[in-house]
Formats: structure tokens, C-alpha cells, sequence
């Protein structure tokens, strides 16, 4: 019964108790700490800098931190993904590309521990329901991995099973790791992560959901309806659990495998993914904030986006869709002055900001909005953007004394239309952004 797929990762049995897992931050801790002082004596001997913070960002430890997120994943993976994502410009280059990994890679349960899971959730006879149930799993995460499934009535089916112990462990996986990177010092003294801490349980408790995922999975489709060239998966409520998301196979090839494509298509996928993500965030505020290349599944037959994976989605209130709106409307029309209002309205600033902290923002915000503002085609292959916006959030956040966090829900928008523009670029393509914000003014 069991099949193999063509999906590659590293299978390694999940520790489940918070003991086992603790234990198993213990054993990163004096990894760390043990390259650190292999590293100290190989400077010693070569008259190299010997100060402390740079033994411990050594890249041999970011393998360490990387490998051993990895293979806890949950919470645990989940903090090492975001904090890759929103702090990647204080991170040493090393360090920060190595913890990007996490955002595709994670180990995968062995078949033990699937059928533990399954078993539990479905009863011991449940393999009596497939024709063909395939064990390597097509896709693995942080929270789950995805099994591909046929049943004996021949519905084709993806399957997404939770690893065991995740919500459980949700709270402490994230204490521990936030405590092990601040006693290490691998993240930056200056970066603040109690907010990001404590907003990243609330969703990952969220996340671990599988029903409320399901929910998300319906309210999403519903919404799509009315925007052509998208499918989103049917689910499977009479099957599906808190641990166990069933749902519709759909076929296709994700986004990082489009780039050989024509013009034609990538253009077509590129113009889609605006157009959804202007609608998401301007007129409905229900957003899918996880930018995963792998969530886009583009089906050459049907000529359809694939969208997956809606545990990671975001509702915004009217206030809050509204202060988007006006920070679009006046980026288009060029406003500093409406676009500064509308900064406040956002969260960017508050009323205590001084002016030379206020222009910083504005211009990093000009430099965010550049392919809405820019009349005619944006060229994201041959945009240096990213660089620059980099270069200006460095500058903002080191070289000014005042220093404001934008809320949570702000930051998760961050990761979505980054992901967007990276996605763009990945395609290769040219894209008139400005007439598709446009259309949703009119």
C-alpha cells in the first residue's frame, strides 16, 4: 500500500514530550557552544579575532541552530522561519542565509509515527478506506507533512497530517528557543522579540488547528469566486480532525519551477498573484500571509493557480483595511503628506515620532509602494528594490535613536507582499502593478 514520492527530505523520528524536546535544545546549546570553542582555538593558534559574539556566529553554528530547528520543527522551526523573515536585515549575511533553509526545508516523520497519528485520529482499520495511501510525504513543514491518497472510490486526495506533540509544545518550544538565542547571543541585543514572541503563539496555536484551517480553506473560496484563473481545493470535514486536514489533490508545478516557462504564462501567473494579493489585503482584509512558493501550484493543463495552505490567514478589521486603502490611494497619487497621515493610520508611526524619524519611514515607504507608483511596466527581474529597501530599514533601525514596531498584523502583511515581489522576481517578469492597484479605486 505505501508508495514513494519524488518529494527529498530527511526522515527523523519527532520528539513529542516537552522533556525529550528541552533535551534536544540541550544537545543544540553545547553543540553551539563546543563549535564556539574549537573556533577559539583555531584562532588562538592563527592570532584571529577571539571575541565571543563572533565565535558563536560562526556558519558552522547556523548549521547547528538550522539543523536542529529543523528536525524539532513546530514552534520550535516555526520562530527560526520568522524570525529569518522579519529581522533578516539585523542578522549577520551567514547567519541569515543559512536560517532561510527553514522556510522550505524540514525532517519528516517515519512511517511509524504517521500511522501512529493516523491511528488515533481514524482508528486502527483505517487504511481499509485507500486504494493507495503514500508514506513520503510530498511535502513536509513545521507543523505537518502532506501525504498523497487515493480512496477505494477513487478520490484523489492530499492529505496533511500534524506532527505529534506540535500544539502541546507551542508555548515552550517558543520560550526555549527565544531563551537559547538570546543566552548565545545569535540574535542582534537591539531587537526586541517579546511582541513577536507572544503574537507568534496565538498563531501558531491557530496554525495547529486543522478545522480551523478547514474553516479558513471554505471562507477562502467563497472570496476567490469572484477574481478568474484561481482553484482552491475542496475539503473533506467528514474526515478531516484538529490533526488531520483531507483534502482535494490538486496537480501542478509551484511557483520556483515556472521560470523556464513562456512570457505568456509567467506574466498570466505574475498578473494573478497581484491581482490576488491587491484584493485580499484592499477590499476583502482576509489575507493568506505565508509567501511559501510551494502554497502556488500552476496547472499547465487547466491553465489554473493552485492555491494551498490557509492556516496562515489573517483577518483584518474595517478600520484597519480602510488605513490600507488610504495608504494606497495616497502612495498612488503621490501624497507625502496623505501618506504620512496614512502611516499613522497603519501603525507605522505615532503621535511621539519625531520628524526625522517620520521621513525615514516615509521614504522606506515610498520604496515599498515603488511598483504601484512607477507609471507603465515595473521590471522585477532587473529591480535592485530589495537591496534598497534593506539598506533603508538598516538605517532606520540602527541609526535612530526612536524606534516603533509596526503591530503584528502589519508585520505578517510584510511577509505576504514580500513574498509576492520575490515571487515575481522568481518568474522573471514585467508587470503594469500600478494599472491593477487602479482598477480597485475606480
Amino acid at each position: 500500500m505505501a508508495q514513494e514520492s519524488n518529494y527529498k527530505t530527511t526522515q527523523s523520528h519527532l520528539p513529542e514530550s516537552r522533556t525529550s524536546r528541552l533535551l534536544k535544545l540541550g544537545q543544540l546549546a553545547s553543540s553551539v557552544a563546543g563549535g564556539a570553542v574549537t573556533e577559539g582555538f583555531k584562532r588562538i593558534l592563527s592570532g584571529r579575532d577571539k571575541s565571543a559574539p563572533s565565535l558563536l556566529l560562526i556558519p558552522e553554528n547556523a548549521n547547528r541552530l538550522a539543523e536542529h530547528l529543523a528536525e524539532l520543527r513546530g514552534a520550535a522551526m516555526k520562530l527560526g522561519q520568522m524570525i529569518s523573515m522579519e529581522s533578516g536585515d539585523l542578522l549577520p549575511a551567514e547567519f541569515s542565509k543559512i536560517l532561510e533553509r527553514l522556510r522550505e526545508d524540514a525532517h519528516h516523520m517515519p512511517l511509524g509515527q504517521v500511522a501512529m497519528v493516523l491511528d488515533s485520529n481514524w482508528g486502527k482499520l483505517w487504511e481499509r478506506q485507500f486504494k493507495r495511501f503514500h508514506f513520503t510525504p510530498i511535502a513536509a513543514a513545521s507543523i505537518g507533512q502532506v501525504h498523497e491518497a487515493t480512496t477505494k472510490q477513487g478520490e484523489h486526495l492530499a492529505i496533511k497530517i500534524q506532527y505529534p506533540g506540535i500544539r502541546n509544545s507551542i508555548d515552550s518550544d517558543v520560550d526555549n528557543v527565544a531563551t537559547l538565542l538570546r543566552l548565545f547571543r545569535l540574535i542582534p541585543k537591539e531587537l526586541d522579540l517579546s511582541t513577536l514572541l507572544a503574537e507568534t503563539k496565538i498563531q501558531l496555536h491557530k496554525e495547529a488547528d486543522y478545522l480551523n484551517e478547514a474553516a479558513n480553506t471554505i471562507e477562502f473560496k467563497k472570496r476567490i469566486k469572484s477574481i478568474k484563473g484561481f482553484r482552491i481545493p475542496s475539503t473533506d470535514l467528514d474526515r478531516s480532525t484538529h490533526e488531520v486536514l483531507v483534502m482535494e489533490y490538486l496537480p501542478g508545478r509551484p511557483l520556483d519551477q515556472l521560470a523556464s516557462d513562456p512570457e505568456l504564462v509567467r506574466r498570466s501567473v505574475a498578473e494573478r498573484l497581484v491581482r490576488l494579493a491587491l484584493h485580499e489585503t484592499f477590499c476583502w482584509g482576509t489575507v493568506q500571509t505565508d509567501p511559501n512558493f510551494a502554497n502556488y501550484r500552476y496547472d499547465s493543463q487547466s491553465d489554473l493557480l493552485g492555491l494551498l495552505d490557509f492556516g496562515a490567514i489573517q483577518f483584518y478589521e474595517q478600520h484597519r483595511t480602510q488605513a490600507f486603502n488610504h495608504l494606497l490611494q495616497a502612495a498612488l497619487e503621490g501624497d507625502t503628506k496623505q501618506m504620512e497621515l496614512a502611516a499613522v493610520d497603519v501603525g507605522y508611526l505615532d503621535e511621539q515620532a519625531p520628524d526625522r524619524y517620520k521621513t525615514a519611514v516615509i521614504e522606506l515607504l515610498k520604496c515599498v509602494t515603488e511598483p504601484i507608483r512607477i507609471s507603465g511596466e515595473y521590471d522585477f527581474a532587473n529591480s535592485d528594490l530589495m537591496n534598497r529597501m534593506s539598506e533603508q530599514a538598516i538605517e532606520l533601525r540602527l541609526n535612530q535613536k526612536y524606534w516603533h514596531l509596526p503591530p503584528h498584523d502589519v508585520l505578517l502583511l510584510h511577509r505576504k507582499l514580500a513574498g509576492l515581489y520575490l515571487a515575481c522576481v522568481r518568474l522573471k517578469t514585467k508587470l503594469n502593478v500600478r494599472a491593477l492597484a487602479v482598477e480597485l479605486t475606480i
